[in-house]
């Protein structure tokens, strides 16, 4: 596809970064979106390569080749209408999804991927300048009622797929806005809210109506007592509504139950990351947690922790150290081992690009303090012998800590909201809704579904997108009989 000899011809391009000087003043995007011959160019990279392996690479699975083609042509309209056919919000794919679809590309083999991310960003950014992009409200009502718990990318976009199909939704989250992850998980130098706005907007003007500040279940547990104006028991929700689909994320984060834990100045990533994105919609956060002229170490070496890397710059931290408990990854994966697959390999996001300390094999174990507050963290390195860890003898050593930011993970969606609805639960905690049984993604309780993170643990953002519209396409077979959204 594209230019059947572009690959040979042209290196890739990538977007443009704004310097870190500047980029750590503020908490807006720093990114550049592509332009127009710059764009047209990176989409005749695409090889004729007979077998897209990034179709399967992406979990929407999105048609690659034919809008890269579209690029190279200059028929932008038509590559943003394919490209939404298998993405409700490339506007968030584009900016935040790490591009497994890049690791299978062909080209990735012996050379550098197309930059499929970076042209689905300008795709999308494309139809919103040119007023493309528009609400599609259904033209007939089935007049069956559907009722989504959270409003994280999988429940938006189940939302959406059920609401252009003629049903009634409401969508309803514990939080003052919408926006579950998108709005409180992300950073706005990752995601500007704005971009998630334009979106609510639309899905507002097709018919989806927004509960925000409602807690769905029996008792409103701390976290989300200042939040949550209002309860829902899952049984009336139940009698309310044809269906009812959970969507709301994987939130129960692993915590480090060692000594020190109770010291002021350690805390999860996820009390740590809403506030700033709180803060920046113009809020006053009581006590709010703060990096400022502090030590800060980072314990966890995924995309949150990342996050919290670069939410600490802006913030103004001393010095900011991430430690990770497994190995230092290969600079380079073996591609004719692992491609197509999603390869593991060091991985340095532009937070860490701005400044950090990282280090792998080690254990934290225990916290120290003074007067109750955190002074600094023990630590020991690891040696690793297949999936078996042990403490080196004598590597016992300090990092000297003000802000402690757990940042390793979630274990299960919230037990409390499973439990109020009876939900069988898998091994792991998630809500037990196979893809398989009963057309998919259906609970034991009737009526009852789920997709997402609640469904498959802790996962992407596009898979969540995914999970929503099969959900979607799920409902609408369980209320109608028959469906015709895709899968």
């Amino acid at each position: 596809m594209g230019k059947i000899t572009g690959f040979m011809e042209y290196e890739r391009t990538h977007e443009h970064y704004a310097p870190v000087s500047e980029r750590l003043k503020n908490f807006r995007e720093f990114i550049d979106t592509l332009d127009d011959a710059t764009a047209q160019v990176e989409g005749a990279r695409c090889m004729d390569c007979g077998i897209p392996f990034c179709h399967n690479g992406c979990p929407v699975n999105n048609i690659i080749p034919q809008w890269n083609d579209l690029v190279y042509h200059g028929d932008v309209r038509r590559a943003l209408e394919i490209l939404h056919s298998t993405n409700n919000f490339p506007d968030f794919t584009g900016r935040i999804c790490p591009a497994p679809c890049e690791e299978a590309c062909t080209l990735n083999y012996t050379g550098t991927p197309v930059g499929i991310k970076s042209i689905e960003r300008y795709l999308v950014e494309s139809g919103w300048k040119n007023g493309w992009i528009v609400p599609q409200p259904a033209a007939v009502k089935t007049g069956k009622r559907v009722a989504i718990v959270g409003s994280g990318p999988s429940g938006l976009a189940a939302a959406q797929q059920l609401a252009r199909t003629g049903h009634d939704v409401t969508v309803f989250e514990k939080n003052d806005r919408i926006g579950g992850l998108l709005r409180y998980g992300i950073p706005g130098f990752k995601l500007e809210k704005k971009n998630v706005d334009r979106r609510l907007a639309q899905l507002e003007a097709e018919g989806v109506k927004f509960r925000p500040g409602v807690f769905v279940g029996k008792e409103k547990p701390a976290h989300v007592t200042n939040l949550a104006t209002e309860t829902i028991a899952p049984k009336k929700l139940l009698k309310d509504y044809d269906a009812v689909l959970m969507c709301t994320g994987c939130e129960a984060p692993r915590d480090l139950p060692i000594a020190g834990r109770e010291l002021n100045g350690v805390h999860f990533a996820m009390e740590f990351l809403p506030q700033q994105n709180r803060i920046d919609a113009g809020d006053t956060v009581a006590d709010a947690i703060s990096a400022k002229g502090k030590h800060v170490v980072v314990i966890g070496g995924g995309d949150t922790g990342s996050d919290c890397v670069g939410t600490s710059h802006r913030q103004g931290a001393k010095s900011i150290t991430q430690i990770e408990l497994m190995p230092r990854p290969p600079e380079h994966e073996d591609k004719p081992l692992v491609w197509p697959y999603w390869p593991i390999k060091l991985r340095t996001s532009s937070s860490h690009e701005e400044g950090c300390e990282r280090d792998w094999s080690i254990a934290t174990k225990r916290f120290e303090g003074k007067n109750g507050k955190l002074t600094k963290i023990v630590c020991c390195r690891l040696q690793w012998e297949g999936r078996k860890m042990a403490e080196i003898p004598d590597s016992e050593f300090e990092i000297k800590a003000e802000l402690v930011l757990l940042a390793m993970g979630f274990v299960h969606p919230p037990a409390e909201m499973l439990d109020a609805f009876g939900v069988d639960k898998t091994p792991r905690g998630n809500a037990n809704a196979t893809e398989a049984r009963d057309g998919g993604y259906r609970t034991n309780v009737d009526k009852l579904f789920a997709a997402g993170d609640t469904r498959r643990g802790q996962s992407l953002v596009v898979w969540a997108i995914r999970e929503g519209r099969q959900a979607a396409r799920a409902v609408d077979e369980f209320l109608m009989g028959t469906t015709e959204l895709p899968r």
